[in-house]
Formats: structure tokens, C-alpha cells, sequence
């Protein structure tokens, strides 16, 4: 970013993983009431549908989240917040924070003009697959907690909350069990990482050879868009068995639960909740994005050119 007489402006790797957090937990915080819908969605299991003739009790995004707020209070959407915005700071801030840096070692010092779509892909494998395998504690338990309401009422809860749920799985499952999910988890957030920031990086350069476009806040607004409908769209299998594995310790690996999800319930459930998932990483994209590119000015320093 170019300043005045002769200077630029460059921001350190502790100013992006800074930015990257506080953009990340913000987003966190306005969307997690869908997310619970979307866990809820994905949890639900066909057969439920077939006992005794009843319908399932989750349906549709608004649905699920009017249920849940009805028979278990508003509180019960932001389940999970806590190990939520651990996560946000831990892998928020590592997975975008080192994009750019990554990207810049695979682009090579040689290179003339925009860095390729294949490198910004790789780069966003890399470091969505890095930040999940030290976050992935933090994602497991906020799965566990957003499940809890699936309990039938007055049933004893298992974790009495964030902190609570990390000592009791170490305890009673084994340090090792805070990993349960690691392989669909790192699939899942390296695919999803490369989409969302490969795609988000690439539509914005598209929109600003538009004539008319500026890099303004509709600008960041579109790509951020586009970041979560591919992200949704890529990621939503791999993200319904990270669900599953996490909030039923029934299944045996990611194969297993693979290949039951396909048997029981058929190939569409690997889209269970495809629209509360679309709703609730659009809107936590364009958040996300929107608050970085505003954060990381306060995080820039000038340097001479």
C-alpha cells in the first residue's frame, strides 16, 4: 500500500495475526447463531424422521434457529461462543495472518505481475491446514457445547462450559480425544481456508479492473460474497462428517462415518444445512473481510520505498 513521498506501507506478521483475530472473533460473535442451526441441522439423522411418523424436529435455517431460541432460550444460539472465539483467535488469526507471507515465499521474489490462482490455492491449504491442527481443541468443544441442547430436557448436561468441557474430555477421554475429528477437520478448514481466501483475493483483483470499482468497502463487500458461496459450496461435505465425528463418538474414523452418512442418510445429507451454512459463512466472510481490510490500517506503519 503506497504512501506519501516515497513511502509504503507494510504491516508485520504480529499486526496480521492481530487484525486477522479481531476480525475473526467479531465475525464469530454476529454469526454463531447460525452456525448452532447449521451443527443442529447436520446432527440430525434421517431415521429421527421415520420414528412413530414425526417430522424432523429441525427445518430450514429460520426454523431451526426459532426452535432452539423457543425451547431452550436466545442464550442457547450463542453456545459454544467461548471455545468459539478461542478458535477465532488461534486459527483466525494464524491461517490469515500467514497467507499472505506464505503466498509471497511459493509467488518467488522473480515473479512479474499477480500471483497465479494455483499459488493463492496452495497457500491457503497450507496455512488452513496448519492453523486447525493447533485450533483443533477449540473447535471440538464448541461442537460438543452446541450439541448439548440436543439432549432431551432435564437430562444431566455433560460440560458445565468451555473451560469445564476441555477438562473433562482430557480426563475422561484422554488428552489424545481434544484431536477426535483431526483428518476431516484439517480437510475440511485447508479446503475451506483456500477457497475463502484464494477466491476472496482473486474476485476483488477481478472487481477492480471493472471500470467504475475502487478498492472500497462494496468492493470488499462483493468478494467477500463470493469468498463464502465457494467456501460453502467446496467445503460443505467434509464439513458435515467434522460435525458428525465431533458430536457422535459412535462412528469409528472418517471413512466410517463417511460411508454411514452415504448409507443412512444418502448423498444429499453431506449438504444438510447447506443454506444456514451459506448464510452463515456469507455473512461471516463479508464481516470478517470487511473488519480486516478497516483493522489492518490501524496495524500499517510507514517505511520508505
Amino acid at each position: 500500500m503506497a504512501g506519501d513521498h516515497g513511502s509504503k506501507m507494510e504491516i508485520s506478521f504480529g499486526g496480521r495475526f492481530a487484525s486477522s483475530a479481531i476480525a475473526a472473533c467479531l465475525a464469530e460473535i454476529c454469526t454463531i447463531p447460525l452456525d448452532t442451526a447449521k451443527v443442529r441441522l447436520q446432527l440430525q439423522k434421517k431415521a429421527v424422521s421415520k420414528d412413530a411418523g414425526t417430522v424432523p424436529k429441525y427445518r430450514g435455517m429460520l426454523g431451526t434457529v426459532a426452535t432452539i431460541a423457543r425451547e431452550e432460550g436466545l442464550t442457547a444460539l450463542w453456545k459454544g461462543i467461548i471455545p468459539g472465539l478461542h478458535r477465532q483467535c488461534l486459527y483466525g488469526g494464524l491461517r490469515i495472518g500467514l497467507y499472505d507471507t506464505v503466498k509471497s515465499l511459493l509467488a518467488g521474489d522473480n515473479l512479474f505481475g499477480e500471483i497465479p490462482l494455483s499459488k493463492k490455492i496452495l497457500a491457503g491449504l497450507a496455512t488452513g491446514a496448519l492453523a486447525i491442527a493447533i485450533a483443533n481443541p477449540t473447535d471440538l468443544v464448541k461442537v460438543r457445547l452446541q450439541a448439548e441442547g440436543k439432549l432431551p430436557p432435564g437430562a444431566p448436561r455433560r460440560y458445565s462450559g468451555a473451560v469445564n468441557a476441555y477438562y473433562t474430555i482430557a480426563r475422561q477421554e484422554g488428552l489424545k480425544a481434544l484431536w477426535t475429528g483431526i483428518g476431516p477437520n484439517i480437510a475440511r478448514n485447508a479446503i475451506i481456508n483456500a477457497a475463502e481466501l484464494a477466491s476472496y483475493d482473486q474476485v476483488k483483483e477481478m472487481i477492480l479492473k471493472i471500470p467504475g470499482f475502487t478498492n472500497n468497502v462494496f468492493t470488499h463487500l462483493l468478494a467477500g460474497l463470493g469468498a463464502g458461496f465457494f467456501a460453502v459450496c467446496i467445503g460443505s461435505p467434509v464439513d458435515v462428517v467434522k460435525s458428525r465425528m465431533m458430536g457422535d463418538s459412535t462412528y469409528k474414523n472418517t471413512f466410517d462415518c463417511f460411508i454411514k452418512t452415504l448409507k443412512n442418510d444418502g448423498p444429499f445429507a453431506f449438504y444438510k444445512g447447506f443454506i444456514p451454512n451459506f448464510g452463515r459463512l456469507g455473512s461471516w466472510n463479508v464481516i470478517m473481510f470487511l473488519t480486516l481490510e478497516q483493522v489492518k490500517k490501524f496495524f500499517a506503519r510507514e517505511v520508505p520505498a
